[in-house]
């Protein structure tokens, strides 16, 4: 009997760029990345807004990694995260939207 395939989410968050991947048998079958320029005005990172930014974001690009993988979240076998580190901040939109995910 063959069994199923790992499919695995990560869901990356830890600075200023939001991040999801989708991966089945170690091979990667999409890779989706949203940049945050905000802040370019800056000169650096700038906490705060760098956590509301994926919190808008954050939907939209595991979507998309979902949707290029051709996968349907029920699917999903596991979903990873980055635990740090990192932005706290940052860090726990993806904690919190990975923990959401998996109930």
């Amino acid at each position: 009997m063959l069994s199923k395939p790992e499919l695995i989410l990560a869901i990356e968050s830890s600075c200023d760029d939001t991040a999801a991947a989708v991966l089945s048998d170690r091979k990667v079958l999409s890779n989706c990345i949203a940049n945050q320029t905000i802040h370019q005005a800056y000169g650096g990172v700038v906490p705060e807004l760098a956590s509301r930014a994926h919190q808008s974001k954050i939907i939209p690009v595991v979507d998309q990694a979902l949707v290029q993988a051709n996968i349907d979240k029920n699917e999903l076998t596991a979903i990873a995260y980055t635990q740090g580190p990192g932005l706290l901040g940052s860090l726990l939109v993806g904690s919190a939207f990975a923990k959401s995910l998996a109930l």
